[in-house]
């Protein structure tokens, strides 16, 4: 059965930005958030064991003639991933949408990822409703998530219809229209509309007050509410005028109950998009420069201002090569003209990763088409506030800015969830290791949230990922698509050494072998310092017992050592070294030399009983719901965390935000114990705070796998 069948036809051919309608859906795993997308748009179900397709952005654009006439719009809309490791996707959705729709289980309730997605609309002004769904399934309870949503997102959350009426089967078959007092009844083969009856009195008794009181406060007329609780009756064209125009705005956010089986609510949803939602002429567009980034440039959602365009979404086609999910939010961009491509993710993060370097180039857009899903309908072009699928941008990433040639823009990405979860790899086989660099710039390429690090003191290739979810899609990319095999090990955090006493010694560097030899020796005292010290070098040579010029290479020697390592092969620190006395030749004393005596030194110093290890301590802010708080400070005390402070979480009430120092070696896998103990509420931020001694017992497990 399907109950829109009449209002979706061919996408209208598009000359204006006002007949556009961009819309993403938002919801969790597991919420029927891709099954209303289907519904919605006709597009097939995609296959649930195909990770690479459940975990990016999906589009349709589909056509929707209004009941009653009208233009014909064209809608697209984005279909998100539900698992938290890919909240980049879904900011890129929002990014590219001009509205959102939150899709709620009546099962399951609301999440964590979905609340702080709902914060981040918020403070963004983003048109946003909610469809409630599941209604069909065991355990649904409209009454207890309205209220769940009402209790998280504030008053201005109101439902439109509520379900009265179900199958034998359990299916929702009946939506009460709260504003026109009608009953909408899909248990036909289509649906009938007809005047409630004093059985649906409950319904509307519950919930239409409210609703028009709440319509009533975003109303633009001061006298209504007064008019209202005086007993004048609200007409329906002003309760629906000052309902569209709060949702267009932002402030009030209608919740549309909604069954995928029966396609009860479908149509209202619908009528609600086309009414109520935004064009991109309405939306404001993100912050755009000149190239260099110094200076801003204005444009606007029209066809006639430059080139302005986006890549959302950037995958890698075996036989098209790289396709491109473009959002047009200003200009034209057409096949026949060559474009600029660009990208400078480097001036806004300051952990780019490899895979993302700097790039402008031109080029000439392959093939443009609206997306249906899998499928591409081709089109000559795309205006301002258009959603399509381009090919052939060259070596376009995700975040790169389209603009023409003549006039190369740059627009300020949306902002990328910090990848916490540091994996190590390596490849599996000599073969993998030769192609491991190239397939790893493609896939961040892809992937702007995922940082490869090359750590020089550890020797080690790092995945910095949101997640394990995201580790095994990006690990099956490079094992299915670049055909590169390769096995994680456990992550090394770079210590440091250090000196615990201050101690004396000679270093000789003397040998004869004809012609110049090579002679030095020098005298070194080593003392500790506070940490965070670093490394100091004086002298206190008196009588030119080590010339003058040979004192610096000295220090080079001293430097070179210490930054070498010397009982354990990490870089010394928060030491003071003294050069006092040595001896020199006038033939065979060279600058090498005495690089090397000033080594030899140091290493006659260094044994365990001089030196300790030291290990990196981050600082680490932690935003969890209370309710988690007493838990997450438990678990950070196992971690040898010293608890600093905490604090309100801003604008988000009934959360808190801890500060911590904590070692390294305790946060391998914070990202994801965080998430098991505070349920998805919990994010952190981390920056490096300094060193400490290690305890000897975790210094005794470093010393040994040196060893």
């Amino acid at each position: 059965m399907n109950a829109t069948s009449h209002l979706v036809r061919k996408v209208p051919d598009v000359s204006s930005p006002d007949v556009l309608r961009n819309v993403v859906l938002v919801g969790p795993s597991g919420s029927g958030k891709s099954a209303l997308f289907e519904r919605l748009t006709g597009v097939a179900p995609r296959d649930a064991d195909d990770q690479e397709r459940s975990t990016g952005l999906r589009a349709a654009a589909i056509g929707y003639a209004a009941p009653g006439g009208g233009d014909d719009l064209a809608m697209t809309f984005l279909d998100t991933p539900g698992h938290p490791d890919f909240v980049g996707e879904v900011r890129a959705g929002l990014r590219a949408a001009d509205a959102a729709i939150f899709v709620v289980s009546a099962v399951e309730g609301l999440d964590a990822p979905t609340r702080a997605l709902w914060h981040e609309c918020n403070l963004a002004g983003t048109p946003r409703a909610i469809a409630l769904v599941n209604l069909d399934r065991s355990g649904a309870d409209f009454a207890q998530t309205l209220a769940a949503c009402q209790a998280h997102f504030g008053s201005s959350v109101q439902p439109i219809g509520v379900p009265v009426g179900q199958d034998n089967i359990g299916g929702t078959t009946a939506i009460a229209d709260l504003a026109l007092g009608e009953i909408h009844d899909y248990s036909g083969a289509s649906r009938v509309v007809r005047l409630a009856t004093a059985q649906h009195a409950p319904a509307f008794d519950t919930y239409r007050g409210s609703l028009i009181e709440a319509v009533i406060e975003e109303s633009e007329d001061d006298t209504l509410m007064d008019r209202y609780l005086g007993g004048e009756d609200v007409d329906f064209a002003t309760l629906e005028r000052g309902l569209l125009t709060a949702v267009s705005r932002g402030s009030f956010h209608p919740v549309v109950a909604v069954s995928k089986d029966t396609g009860a609510g479908i149509d209202v949803l619908l009528h609600l998009v086309a009414a109520a939602f935004p064009p991109p002429t309405l939306r404001p567009l993100p912050v755009v420069t000149d190239i260099s980034g110094t200076q801003t440039v204005e444009v606007a959602a029209d066809p006639r201002s430059p080139l302005t365009a986006e890549v959302v979404r950037t995958t890698s086609d075996p036989y098209l090569g790289h396709v491109s999910l473009v959002r047009v939010f200003a200009g034209t961009l057409t096949a026949a003209e060559p474009v600029h491509v660009s990208g400078h993710l480097a001036r806004f993060d300051p952990r780019p990763g490899e895979g993302h370097a700097d790039h402008d180039e031109d080029v000439r857009p392959g093939q443009i088409g609206l997306p249906l899903g899998e499928d591409v309908t081709a089109v000559e072009q795309a205006i301002a506030g258009q959603i399509v699928v381009v090919t052939k941008l060259g070596t376009a990433q995700t975040l790169d800015t389209i603009s023409s040639v003549d006039h190369p823009l740059l627009i300020t990405p949306w902002a990328l969830p910090e990848a916490l979860l540091p994996v190590a790899i390596k490849a599996a086989s000599r073969g993998d290791d030769d192609k491991l660099p190239g397939a790893l710039r493609e896939v961040a390429a892809e992937d702007p949230a995922l940082v490869v690090e090359h750590s020089a003191q550890t020797g080690q290739v790092v995945l910095w990922v949101t997640g394990r979810a995201q580790l095994d899609l990006l690990l099956e990319r490079l094992r299915d698509r670049h055909r590169v095999d390769v096995t994680t090990e456990p992550v090394k955090v770079a210590l440091r050494e250090t000196f615990t006493r201050a101690g004396a010694a000679q270093g000789r560097h003397v040998k004869q072998s004809g012609g110049h030899g090579q002679f030095a020796v020098v005298s070194l005292e080593v003392t500790p310092l506070p940490p965070g010290s670093g490394v100091e070098f004086t002298e206190t040579v008196v009588g030119g017992s080590v010339p003058r010029q040979f004192i610096s290479s000295v220090e080079k020697g001293v430097r070179q050592q210490l930054e070498n390592g010397l009982l354990f092969g990490w870089p010394v620190v928060d030491v003071r070294v003294t050069l006092t006395e040595g001896k020199a030749h006038s033939v065979d004393s060279s600058d090498m030399a005495f690089q090397t005596a000033g080594a030899l030194a140091l290493r006659e110093l260094a044994s365990p009983e001089t030196m300790g290890l030291l290990e990196p301590v981050d600082l680490v802010r932690v935003t969890v719901d209370d309710e988690y708080l007493g838990t997450v400070m438990t678990d950070l005390s196992t971690r040898r965390g010293q608890i600093m402070g905490t604090d309100a979480a801003g604008e988000q009430e009934g959360r808190t935000v801890l500060t911590a120092a904590i070692p390294q070696l305790e946060l391998v896998d914070y990202a994801i114990g965080l998430r098991s103990l505070a349920h998805g509420t919990g994010t952190f931020t981390r920056e490096l705070h300094g060193y400490q001694a290690m305890p000897d017992r975790e210094a005794q497990k470093a010393s040994a796998a040196v060893r």
